[in-house]
């Protein structure tokens, strides 16, 4: 037996509601989700899309001596899922003062400045992060090229700082 007090839902009236319901939790639950995570990156403002360290870059690129002030990538942060063997690091560091005088001194050095703006996805977070109105010089010398490593330096002579591309640079 039916209980009085319930009344049967329309044909289908029902459902439609629910359905409504649904979609609007799902639409308002990915209207959040992009806020906390933008939320969450300015809390974890301390912690950058790059690497600050240095030791790994003195491995790379002995001959540039002690090095600080670093920001670099690799394409192996943030992994998409698509393995490569290839390492690829790409940023900026400042060499100790006096160094680029040395390296000017011991090297030939042409002006001429990178040709690309970070353009692979994992550079992303280096675009504007370099110094500012550089005057690039680079020294073919101190470029590495063969087995299957290559180096791209560029030196900012007000500054000191270096930016670098680097495929496979531990060999």
């Amino acid at each position: 037996m039916r209980e009085p007090d319930k009344v049967p839902p329309k044909s289908g009236m029902r459902g439609i509601t629910l359905k409504r319901r649904k979609l609007f939790g799902i639409g308002a639950g990915l209207t959040v989700l992009p806020a906390w995570w933008a939320l969450r990156q300015v809390a974890d403002g301390a912690k950058r899309d790059w690497h600050t360290d240095t030791a790994p870059l003195e491995r790379a690129f002995p001959l540039l001596g002690p090095l600080t002030d670093a920001k670099w990538v690799s394409s192996r942060d943030n992994d998409r899922g698509t393995p490569s063997p290839e390492l690829v690091i790409s940023g900026f560091v400042r060499l100790t003062p006096g160094k680029l005088a040395e390296l000017t001194a011991a090297h030939a050095f042409v002006s001429g400045g990178p040709t690309d703006d970070f353009s692979s996805w994992f550079e992303k977070p280096l675009k504007g992060e370099g110094p500012e109105n550089p005057q690039w010089i680079r020294s073919h010398e101190l470029d590495r090229d063969g087995s299957g490593y290559s180096t791209n330096l560029w030196f900012d002579r007000r500054t000191g700082t270096v930016r670098f591309r680097a495929l496979n640079p531990y060999g």
